[in-house]
Parts: C-alpha cells; sequence; structure tokens
C-alpha cells in the first residue's frame, strides 16, 4: 500500500482533531486551583484556562500577552513567547528552536499549559534547562536517544519537585527514604523547615487528577532559615529558589543520581488521608529504598521510575521534541 493510501482522510484527520481537542478542553476544565501543588498557579492560571476554553489561538495569545508584559528569556538570552506546535518547523530540534529562536511550540493540551506556566514561575530554571538541552543538541545532535545528561535535564524539566528545606536532618530522611521521620514525626516542621514546589509540568498534569503512587522526583535546595519567615513572600521564596536552581544547573552535570522519589500526596498538609499514620504504610507507595543517609549509590526504583517516564515522554512527543 502505498504512503497515499496510508495517509489519513481528510474527515478522519479532522475528526482526530476535534476528539483531541475535546479531551483537552475537558482537561482544562478538570483543573482545582485549590489543591496546594496547584494554588500558586491560580492567579495566571485561570486567565489562561478561561482562553483555552474559548479557542486555541485566543489560549496562545493569552500567553504572548503575557510574554510581552512580564518578559523573560530562553536558553540563548532570546525573549520568551509562544507559537503552535504545528509552527515548529519540520526536522527542528524542540529544544534547539526554543533556544534560538524564543518560541515555544505549545500544544492545546495540559501538558503544554503546565510547561508555560514554569516559564513565568521559573524563568531561570526554564531558561537553564533549556540551555543545557541545547548545548548537548549542538554537539550530539537529534538521535533515537537522548543520552545520559538530556535525559537528567529532561527528567528535572518533567518530573522535579523542588524541595526547600533549612534543616540537614530533614534533608537526610528524604535521602534515606525515611518517610516515618520526614512525613511522620516532623509533620510539623514543613512550611517551618522545609517545603515542597512543583516544577516539573508533567507532573502537574498528573496531579490534576492525583492518586496515591503519584511520584516526583525531588530535587534538594538548601535555603536560609530566613526563607520561612513569616514575612517572605510567595513570590520571594520562588526568586530564591529560580536564582539557587539555575546556578547549580549551570555549573554542575546532573544524573538521575541527583533526584530522590517524594510520594506527592504524603507531604503533609496537601491531602486528607495523609492526617492518618497508616497512610505511610503501603510499600510500594513509600518504600524502603538506600540503606543509610549517606549510601548515594543509584537506587535501582530511582533509575526504573525515571527510564519509564522518559519512554513514556518520547513515544508521547513528536520526534522533533527529542
Amino acid at each position: 500500500m502505498s504512503d497515499r493510501e496510508n495517509a489519513p482522510k481528510p474527515e478522519s484527520a479532522r475528526m482526530a482533531s476535534h476528539l483531541a481537542n475535546t479531551r483537552a478542553a475537558q482537561g482544562f476544565m478538570d483543573i482545582d486551583w485549590s489543591r496546594p501543588w496547584l494554588a500558586p498557579l491560580a492567579e495566571r492560571g485561570e486567565r489562561w484556562r478561561r482562553a483555552a476554553l474559548e479557542s486555541y489561538p485566543a489560549y496562545l495569545s493569552t500567553l504572548n500577552s503575557d510574554a510581552h508584559t512580564d518578559p523573560h528569556v530562553t536558553g540563548q538570552g532570546k525573549p520568551l513567547s509562544f507559537i503552535a506546535q504545528d509552527e515548529l518547523p519540520a526536522g527542528a530540534s524542540y529544544e534547539g528552536h526554543i533556544a534560538e529562536t524564543g518560541c515555544v511550540p505549545t500544544r492545546y493540551n495540559l501538558h503544554d499549559f503546565f510547561n508555560a506556566a514554569m516559564w513565568f514561575q521559573y524563568p531561570r530554571i526554564k531558561a537553564a534547562l533549556n540551555a543545557g538541552q541545547a548545548a548537548e543538541i549542538d554537539v550530539l545532535g537529534i538521535g533515537p536517544t537522548r543520552g545520559a545528561a538530556r535525559d537528567a535535564l529532561t527528567l528535572f524539566d518533567e518530573n522535579a519537585i523542588l524541595f526547600a528545606c533549612a534543616d540537614a536532618s530533614l534533608a537526610a530522611a528524604l535521602r534515606a527514604f525515611d518517610w516515618r521521620t520526614l512525613l511522620g514525626e516532623q509533620r510539623a516542621a514543613w512550611g517551618l523547615r522545609c517545603e515542597a514546589r512543583i516544577f516539573g509540568h508533567a507532573l502537574l498534569q498528573k496531579l490534576v487528577v492525583p492518586y496515591k503512587a503519584c511520584t516526583g522526583h525531588a530535587w534538594i535546595v538548601e535555603v536560609e532559615p530566613a526563607y520561612f519567615s513569616a514575612s517572605a513572600s510567595d513570590a520571594g521564596r520562588r526568586a530564591i529558589l529560580d536564582h539557587a536552581v539555575s546556578e547549580r544547573l549551570k555549573s554542575e552535570a546532573i544524573s538521575s543520581r541527583s533526584f530522590t522519589p517524594l510520594p506527592v500526596l504524603g507531604v503533609p498538609g496537601w491531602w486528607p488521608e495523609n492526617e492518618v499514620p497508616s497512610f505511610y504504610d503501603d510499600p510500594q507507595v513509600f518504600r524502603s529504598g538506600r540503606r543509610s543517609p549517606t549510601w548515594r549509590a543509584p537506587e535501582p526504583d530511582v533509575e526504573a521510575a525515571a527510564s519509564s517516564m522518559l519512554k513514556s515522554l518520547s513515544q508521547s512527543r513528536p520526534g522533533s521534541r527529542g
């Protein structure tokens, strides 16, 4: 059978597009801004959601209006803007195109909705990730696999949780998978000496319809106790994290070993059911991992989770997105 015979019929293509848009619209309607992990995005996000429910062009126009009034730059210093996915030139690398032009190809779906949101929440981190990806592409090109460096950058971009911490013992408990200490005995420390902020846009997409096993890759950020002072604003805390993490991404190589799993619904205050101590008795979610706080070899469950997530992303994205 020829390629022409294999090509989708116009009616079939229209039907597929309609179904995809219907699913996307339902996804936008499912967003609940009262969720603790989504609340920081609510003010801007609700405007974006209303525009998305109006139309794809209205949605892109709203993103670009915000990019004009609240300007940021991509990995090579180009002014940030948003374009339809179809405007990405054939054969072009997604990250390379963003770095070179400032234009972020954006699909009409929740995944890219939250990706765009992170460009405004943490613009320096996003630019540093984009610069790292573009540099790897310049050296190695686009192939069937990303390579270890790009895998780690992608993992951060898609699934990272920023774990801000002013208490080394809490960071040690996280690294040791000591859930009883971190999420049980030290519940009162959350908001006073540590906190979690979702960065990964694929993780945010999953958490629109949360489930117990949903797990992010925590990136520990050491902060001063003043970070948690009552006078510190949400925007101020985000700015601290944005600066600190972006500088690390510029100066050090990362791998999957740089992260520690954190089951999102186990975070104190984030899910009513975790008020009951038995919530943490589920070994399929709250697994015992590393043997001690100082053992730094790669944890098999971390590696497996990262590999699975990256594989699913590569299958769901257009090939040019790399």
